[in-house]
């Protein structure tokens, strides 16, 4: 749509907003000076007002009935991870069976690549991109030297020289040069550095006709992007809470494993009490029979106060609708980005975003490099109350969450750029 940088204009775009109620649904900061202006849900997700209250009644429960309030509680602690199960795969386009939420992120890289990473023969290499998350990195070096392999059964696919982000094509060619030494694809679903949304269906179909194992780490993607994960055919994947989900720092971790996985028995694991079958879990016998589908990969029971926050936010994704989220989303940014560029080109061209200008190739994030002082200009920002984040050597990320986030917020973090840091 045609754009206009002014304060009226940005008013009127919250006032057709149909999500514009939700931000009432959050709580927004108050420890600066100014009123603060949130960018950072791709960090840590503002907490919903609702969140308090959730928890208290588990706290309250707990008082009340002790350890029976694993069965007498209004939300009974034994099956309390079942309640987000359905609104879990809501989230990230999968069935119920697919979805469990348990432990955390990189716990859950490891439990999945305990399964889904089986080098044999020639087939022993990873695929991942190049400057992904560092805790990705780590998981993906120390699960090669498992298995007694080095640096160089990992495939990065990273940026042309003098590009920012990844051409599709050269990841689709990297998978077809290495289809023979191919055992797992393993990448983010958002890169977390420049905020580019790979295109998941096209890798993993390309990776499946290479023979190998397609999973994602969609920390930056859940709740964030619009996921197909059953209908694209992942293998699996798994993501954190507390970013765009909102669901307190450190939060649980989701999994997915596709359906064609969910009875496999013969799939190696690292078993634990909770991914034990139900129906025999207190019978306390020492054979280990999986859970059928995602909630085989649990190992112990769910963490209730974590899992209440959970709760609290997901309902609220349930009640926005991931459609209505997804098409503020493209509409925010795509207004913020006008907006930056604008400053920008006033301002002899500054900064520049790193971040695809294609809504198919985003989420709600864009990646700033300023042309120099980056550091120091970030800190200008925050000193006027704009809430945004610093990633080394030279990024500024700001993401508007179409959740709390306003059209009001975005002119006004471009009236402070160009007043403050331009």
């Amino acid at each position: 749509m045609n754009f206009e940088s002014s304060l009226s204009f940005a008013k009127k775009m919250d006032e057709q907003d149909p999500l514009k109620g939700f931000r009432e649904k959050f709580l927004f900061p108050d420890f600066h000076e100014h009123e603060v202006i949130y960018f950072t849900g791709n960090s840590l997700g503002l907490q919903p007002v609702k969140t308090r209250q959730v928890i208290l009644e588990e706290l309250d429960d707990w008082g009340k009935f002790g350890v029976e309030g694993h069965f007498m509680s209004r939300r009974p602690w034994y099956s309390y991870h079942e309640q987000l199960t359905e609104l879990s795969a809501y989230v990230v386009g999968a069935k119920p069976i697919e979805t469990v939420v348990t432990h955390s992120l990189t716990t859950n890289i490891h439990l999945l690549m305990v399964s889904f990473y089986q080098p044999k023969g020639n087939r022993t290499k990873i695929l991942c991109e190049k400057k992904a998350f560092p805790s990705d990195q780590y998981a993906l070096m120390s699960q090669l030297e498992f298995h007694g392999y080095n640096k160089e059964h990992l495939i990065e696919v990273g940026p042309r020289e003098g590009e920012e982000t990844i051409r599709h094509e050269d990841i689709l060619k990297a998978i077809q040069k290495n289809k023979d030494e191919l055992a797992l694809v393993f990448m983010g679903g958002v890169n977390y550095y420049t905020g580019q949304f790979f295109d998941l269906k096209e890798i993993t179909k390309a990776g499946h006709e290479a023979g190998a194992i397609v999973g994602f780490d969609l920390a930056h993607a859940a709740g964030n992007v619009n996921l197909s994960l059953h209908d694209w055919g992942i293998d699996f994947a798994t993501w954190c809470s507390y970013k765009y989900l909102n669901s307190s720092p450190g939060g649980v971790s989701g999994i997915y494993v596709h359906e064609r996985h969910a009875d496999n028995k013969e799939l190696k694991r690292f078993a634990g009490w909770w991914g034990h079958d139900k129906e025999q879990r207190f019978l306390m016998e020492d054979q280990f029979v999986p859970i059928k589908g995602a909630e085989g990969w649990q190992l112990s029971n769910a963490p209730i106060l974590g899992m209440a926050a959970h709760l609290a936010s997901l309902q609220i994704f349930k009640e926005a609708g991931m459609e209505r989220i997804g098409s503020k989303r493209d509409l925010i940014t795509a207004y913020l980005e006008y907006l930056i560029l604008k400053v920008s080109s006033e301002n002899g061209d500054f900064l520049k975003i790193i971040t695809p200008s294609s809504i198919f190739e985003r989420g709600s994030q864009l990646s700033l490099v300023l042309d120099k002082d980056g550091k120091k200009k970030f800190d200008l920002l925050t000193e006027q109350g704009i809430i945004a984040d610093w990633r080394e050597p030279n990024v500024i990320r700001i993401a508007p969450a179409p959740l709390y986030n306003s059209f009001e917020d975005c002119w006004h973090f471009a009236e402070v750029l160009s007043r403050e840091v331009s």
